[in-house]
Formats: C-alpha cells, structure tokens, sequence
C-alpha cells in the first residue's frame, strides 16, 4: 500500500527522535536515497529536525518537530486510524 507524505513525514520525525544517519532512516522508513531527500530538506527548512555535522551527518528530531508528531498521532488517534 503507497504511503501519503504525512505517514513519511511522522516515520522520518520519530525515527529521528534520538537521533539517526541518513542511512538508518532510509532503511527504517523503507526509502531509498534519492527519495528521502527532499523530505529530510522539508522538515529541516521547517525546523522540525536539527543537521548536527560531523564525520557523519547527523539528523535530530526538534521539540516543534515532536510536537507535530503528537499531532498527527492525537490526530490518528480521533479518527480511528491505525498508529504509524
């Protein structure tokens, strides 16, 4: 079943929650590079996740990036949908 950008967006945002490598989020939210991409700009242009530099670049998940999380699961929640 395709996904809609609210359901990658929430993984993206919960799998950053501690932290991750761009790789790890590819995997866990079933991307690949060229994909994960744009969505990784959107929420960083949002200020929904944090770049923190180094030998490997590292993307952290903000409090108005949580708080959009619990949103959207609150929003689920009401509707009856099943959690993502």
């Amino acid at each position: 079943m395709k996904r809609n950008r609210e359901e990658i967006i929430s993984q993206i945002l919960s799998i950053c929650m501690d932290g991750a490598i761009k790789t790890r989020v590819v995997y866990k939210a079933n991307l690949n590079f060229k994909t994960v991409e744009p969505y990784l700009e959107l929420l960083i242009k949002n200020k929904l996740l944090k770049v923190q530099p180094g030998k490997r670049t590292f993307y952290e998940t903000t409090k108005k990036g949580e708080n959009l999380l619990k949103a959207m699961e609150n929003v689920n929640k009401v509707m009856g949908f099943k959690s993502l």
